[in-house]
């Protein structure tokens, strides 16, 4: 589980680390960023992680990985659109008008939303059951993932620290945890 939940954390970290940061309102910057081989592995970076999370968490919380689950079925396809659709898309002139139909489709957007939200709700639980400062962190990374969205791009590196930090040191503190009492495993 460790190595799970670690290896998910770096993934976050490396998703907002390399993706590549140009100025996506012109059509240059977009084709740029939206073309270049970096936007595919850094969006395919953070579906990687939704992946491995539940999968560590059923050790520390089943009902929070079940939860967590049902958010990145939710959010994956959004990604899967973000990630492939848009950079095979990137070379057509009108890139940016491209880019908002699929980003802003109301289907899309709002599940997007709320798979993030149900995530961040299912690390919340987490944290609550856990109520150690690792738990915190993991779920304060997860509760902001949406609205780090909306922010320049060091804040969303800054972000992915956080989510190394709290993904990383919650997956060694449960294994401590466990290592000392087989009966705190995942309830």
């Amino acid at each position: 589980m460790k190595w799970t939940l670690t290896a998910a954390g770096l993934l976050f970290l490396l998703y907002p680390a390399l993706r590549p940061w140009e100025d996506e309102t012109t059509t240059a910057g977009a084709q740029a960023a939206m073309g270049s081989p970096a936007w595919v592995a850094s969006h395919l970076f953070a579906m990687i992680g939704f992946i491995l999370v539940p999968i560590a968490l059923l050790e520390i919380h089943r009902t929070a990985a079940i939860t967590f689950w049902v958010g990145a079925g939710l959010t994956l396809p959004y990604y899967g659109a973000e990630d492939f659709g848009l950079h095979e898309l990137a070379a057509q002139p009108n890139i940016l008008e491209l880019a908002e139909s699929i980003r802003y489709n109301p289907v899309a957007v709002t599940t997007f939303a709320v798979g993030l939200v149900t995530m961040g709700v299912a690390a919340i639980m987490v944290a609550l059951r856990l109520r150690t400062v690792p738990a915190i962190l993991f779920a304060a990374g997860f509760a902001l993932f949406l609205p780090q969205f909306f922010t320049p791009p060091a804040a969303r590196i800054a972000h992915g620290v956080l989510m190394i930090v709290g993904c990383a040191w919650l997956a060694w503190d449960s294994a401590r945890s466990q290592a000392k009492d087989p009966q705190l495993a995942a309830s």
